[in-house]
């Protein structure tokens, strides 16, 4: 459950990284954000 918690902060740095080198990527970085936050809220509860 630790790494849940923190892997919303480390995505975040990583996706505003790859924004600011390349703002193409703008749609794909948060497309996978939020399907990545998805999933995690969909099945990160269930995974005990």
């Amino acid at each position: 459950m630790n790494f849940i918690t923190s892997a919303g902060p480390l995505i975040s740095l990583i996706a505003g990284i790859l924004i600011l080198i390349m703002p193409r990527l703008l749609n794909y970085i948060v497309a996978i954000y939020l399907i990545v936050i998805g999933v995690l809220g969909l099945f990160g509860g269930h995974l005990h």
